[in-house]
């Protein structure tokens, strides 16, 4: 399936609804691992035509507690729908069904040394202690096979995998950014329709933003194409630029075209 420019998107006006931006952090928001000034600009600007943004990334709880509360953003979805903070007047909410956590953290752990039994290089990631669902550790050295050998041996055990540009994550099998993120659309946005949802993505771990039978209105940033033999769930469609300059190129036109319609 081919994926059509995002410019053609505009020209039929497929956007002309939109109301939230869902999207990824790592390789989608940010440019060589770093938020822009320009980037929070497009936040400002989108808020100004009513477009709020929401961040749904691999990244661990710790991390995204401080996200949500510090960037202009509606809130923000951690370790690949997991959790959720909504900004300071919003406690966390926890996406997946956890009952003891103590245990499930110490079952992760375990299925963590397992795989290092095949692949004794594996190293934990720096932000893991910070995690609260999910188990990452370094993808610094691994091969096409070796990630797909990975999950494999997880699903064997039970467990969900997955992978972006910068960790490997075991997860409950269950629990994905998509899974997280129409949780959230119920409770919080229950009148939102898919065609007022924008998804946005960049790697294997933005795959289920991009089902369309879920959400039809799908952007993956040009670097998103580095992955494109590898998604069963590919984007509609593509931006020109790369990383975070590709999501300030959905931004724009997202503002432009709102502009026009009042």
């Amino acid at each position: 399936m081919s994926i059509a420019p995002l410019a053609q998107a505009f020209s039929t006006a497929k956007f002309k609804s939109v109301r939230l931006v869902a999207t990824d952090m790592d390789g989608t928001l940010t440019t060589a691992g770093k938020f822009t000034p320009a980037l929070l600009q497009a936040f400002e600007q989108l808020a100004t035509v009513g477009i709020q943004v929401l961040i749904v990334t691999g990244r661990s709880a710790g991390w995204v507690s401080g996200l949500a509360h510090y960037l202009p953003v509606w809130g923000a979805i951690a370790e690949n729908g997991g959790s959720l903070y909504a900004g300071a007047s919003r406690p966390e909410t926890l996406l997946v069904p956890i009952a003891d956590m103590a245990q499930h953290r110490q079952r992760l752990a375990s299925m963590f040394q397992h795989l290092q039994t095949t692949f004794p290089a594996l190293r934990v990631s720096d932000d893991n202690r910070f995690r609260v669902t999910d188990w990452t550790f370094d993808i610094q050295g691994l091969a096409t096979a070796d990630l797909e050998h990975l999950d494999r041996l997880c699903q064997r055990e039970s467990w969900g995998f997955t992978y972006s540009t910068v960790q490997c994550h075991i997860k409950l099998r269950s629990q994905a950014k998509a899974a997280g993120l129409r949780a959230v659309l119920q409770k919080h946005f229950p009148t939102y329709t898919a065609e007022t949802i924008l998804t946005v993505g960049d790697s294997p771990n933005d795959e289920s933003l991009f089902d369309t039978s879920l959400f039809p209105l799908s952007v993956g940033v040009a670097n998103v194409l580095d992955y494109r033999d590898r998604l069963a769930h590919q984007p509609a469609y593509v931006t020109e630029a790369a990383e975070g300059g590709g999501f300030r190129e959905v931004a724009q036109l997202l503002v432009e075209q709102a502009r026009v319609n009042r």
